[in-house]
């Protein structure tokens, strides 16, 4: 394995960002040092003419949650895409995913961080989730129209605050998890949280095992600036799987495995920096600048389901399954900086809340991949396994080069925003990016060369009219793009993904806050859109023009002073634009095909209560998630995968002021379901009931 280590010092400056919340938990009672978020100048998140979800860290932590993905299925209008044999998180926001073959884009402090193979994300280090809805590409920049996900970390405290938690479940599921805090001196603080987490599976013979170590320093450098610097690693290894086949007279468990225990595990190794400085001009001015480097590798063996149908066996006789196998080696470099200027001032009887900035990034992926798969229409049994009755540790075959190319991005961006009171009532938002950027993809299989430079123009503009009663009336609206990584599977570049979006709605306070109430009407359309080549694995094809519109109805209401109830629903119907030919899969896609794994209706409701039981605090509830019928294919409109609705149960006990039992039951109800789909040969069967139960100690 090739992993690049660049000769740079991380150094450079951004504002560190402290989140500050109302816990439970005294070690997260959180100093404020700066209320500056990447993006955001000094306008309030309330504030802004769009749909905001924040998922907490008491949230995840009531509800059991460490896992990204489950994380983010709390949040209306998000579903669970293809995760490439279970490396890495992917999900679409409002219908729109990005590149299949690739991980899903979100940031973290601001920086990007979903871009190459950095794994699993651990939830150990998260203290908030923003998902910023639709439009905001002429802020954030290279975006989905869907929305835009940020990740906070916990930061440095200069009290002495921590905890361990030890966890353990059916399927021999082991975590051992742990965060302190606390001052070096008055100028100086530092943190250190982890996760080392190993567990078997419902799937026959898969076991992971994880470890995620992030610490990280804060230094006040003068009364107004402030300097921060955090450290990520992650290290994991996940064996490569694909699912079941799920065809008609074909009934298999779901925890049948058909790829081969004997390639052992992927093994995925993710380092990033973050190097950050913030600096306060005066009561309304604020500088930050700052730097952020990432390298992510992903190298190991799979024994995949064939998808072709030429060399699938297993549509003749119904038993016989081939197999290709396949040897990955991808590397990603991911650098990127940026400053920004914000503040208020006032100018003809207006309040401007003005933000400006720049950013770049350098983005490099190299792949290398090898393959056997067994010759078109020539029946052969090579590598094969019975589809009841698998067997395992066949001689492997060689395996000959496919895949041998580089790829590098490199790009900057200007951007402004004007959030400006035109009365007491009504905030007008003016906003807009330029960014420029090249991308040169070699081939040397094929000793080609492309390359790709374009310029792109994102405005957007937005209102925000309080009516009456704590009632905000809002609309936005953003164009924007996205560069499309990687070549088809004949070497060519794609062009880069460009979108219009729109977005109303209201956003609803009841004077005494029991009800908090936000409901959204969007409608975006995005052109030159990938999808996964299902001919050609490993490589995206073009599918042309999609349109996403739909309804978002998120709430929290206070039933009680004990009892809260946290609801939200979605409708999105993402689909096709345009009629297609495409002669790599010899199918049409006409317009108005829906686009895969994203249902037109899912919901998700929270339940939770707060007693007293035999003189101990409890804190219990359910939480139930439905996820409608979705496309399962993106050539096959007639395979569907069902819906389905899942009851999850938790309880937190407090035993004293520094010991607390949890308990999960995930999936109480015990029902089969499919959690997403490549094609009908891979389909990922979600997790059968598991009991887990956890120790924590606070100090």
């Amino acid at each position: 394995m090739k992993k690049r280590l660049p000769s740079l010092i991380v150094s450079m400056l951004f504002s560190g960002v402290a989140f500050a919340e109302n816990e439970t938990q005294s070690m997260e009672l959180i100093e404020v040092i700066s209320k500056k978020q990447a993006y955001r100048g000094n306008v309030a998140i309330a504030q802004l003419p769009q749909s905001v979800s924040v998922v907490t860290s008491e949230q995840l932590d009531s509800l059991g949650i460490n896992n990204f993905q489950h994380a983010l299925n709390q949040v209306s209008a998000i579903s669970t895409q293809n995760n490439f044999g279970g490396l890495w998180e992917s999900f679409a926001i409002r219908g729109f995913a990005g590149d299949e073959n690739l991980p899903s884009a979100y940031l973290i402090n601001g920086f990007s961080a979903g871009r190459g193979y950095s794994g699993l994300r651990d939830v150990s280090n998260i203290q908030a989730i923003e998902v910023l809805k639709g439009p905001g590409s002429a802020l954030y920049g290279r975006s989905e129209p869907g929305g835009t996900i940020n990740v906070i970390t916990k930061k440095p405290l200069f009290d002495q605050s921590g905890y361990v938690q030890l966890s353990l479940g059916e399927h021999d599921y082991q975590r051992l998890e742990g965060d302190y805090t606390n001052g070096v001196n008055d100028k100086t603080a530092f943190r250190v949280n982890g996760a080392f987490e190993k567990s078997d599976s419902y799937r026959d013979t898969i076991t992971t095992e994880k470890v995620a170590l992030t610490p990280s320093f804060l230094i006040k450098v003068s009364e107004g600036t402030q300097l921060t610097y955090e450290l990520e690693y992650a290290n994991q290894a996940i064996p490569f799987d694909r699912g079941i086949p799920v065809l008609p007279d074909l009934d298999l468990p779901s925890s049948r495995f058909l790829g081969e225990p004997h390639d052992g595990a992927m093994n995925v190794d993710a380092i990033g920096h973050q190097l950050e400085i913030s600096h306060q001009v005066n009561a309304v001015w604020a500088a930050n600048a700052g730097v952020g480097i990432r390298e992510s590798s992903l190298e190991g063996y799979s024994s995949d389901t064939e998808l072709s149908p030429g060399r699938q066996l297993l549509y003749i006789d119904g038993q016989t399954v081939n197999r290709q196998r396949r040897y990955r080696d991808y590397d990603a470099t991911d650098l990127s900086a940026r400053a920004e200027l914000s503040g208020a001032f006032s100018m003809l009887g207006y309040t401007h809340n003005l933000m400006f900035g720049a950013d770049i990034y350098d983005y490099e992926l190299e792949t290398h991949q090898q393959r056997f798969r067994v010759a078109w229409g020539a029946g052969e049994t090579t590598y094969s396994v019975n589809v009841f009755n698998p067997v395992y540790g066949q001689v492997a075959p060689e395996l000959a080069a496919t895949v041998n190319y580089l790829e590098q991005q490199d790009a900057w961006g200007i951007y402004f925003q004007d959030q400006v009171n035109m009365t007491d009532k009504l905030q007008v938002l003016l906003g807009a990016r330029f960014d420029r950027f090249k991308q040169t993809v070699e081939n040397h299989l094929a000793s080609t060369h492309s390359e790709h430079t374009e310029s792109e123009f994102s405005p957007r503009v937005g209102a925000v009219y309080s009516a009456f009663n704590n009632l905000d009336v809002y609309a936005s609206y953003s164009s924007g793009f996205r560069p499309n990584s990687g070549a088809d599977y004949l070497g060519n570049t794609f062009a880069p993904e460009k979108s219009r979006s729109f977005e109303t709605g209201i956003k609803w306070l009841k004077n005494d806050k029991d009800v908090e109430l936000t409901l959204a009407l969007f409608r975006a359309t995005k052109s030159n859109i990938l999808t996964a080549d299902p001919v050609n694995s490993g490589f995206s094809a073009a599918l042309g023009e999609a349109q996403s519109r739909g309804v978002e109805l998120d709430f929290i209401w206070k039933l009680t002073n004990n009892t809260e109830l946290t609801s939200s629903y979605a409708y999105v119907d993402a689909h096709t634009v345009n009629d297609m030919v495409n002669t790599d899969w010899g199918v049409s896609i006409p317009a108005d095909s829906q686009l895969i794994n994203v249902p037109q209706h899912s919901y998700n409701m929270i339940l939770r209560h707060y007693t007293q039981f035999a003189g101990y605090g409890v804190d219990f509830g359910v939480n139930v998630q439905h996820v409608g019928k979705r496309l399962g294919e993106t050539i096959n409109p007639d395979y569907e995968l069902p819906a389905y609705t899942l009851t999850n149960l938790f309880a937190n006990i407090t035993l004293s002021s520094a010991f607390m039992l949890q308990l999960n039951i995930d999936n109480a109800l015990n029902k089969h379901h499919y959690t997403n789909s490549y094609s009908a040969l891979w389909t990922m069967p979600g997790q059968p009931s598991q009991f887990r139960a956890s120790i924590t100690y606070q100090f």
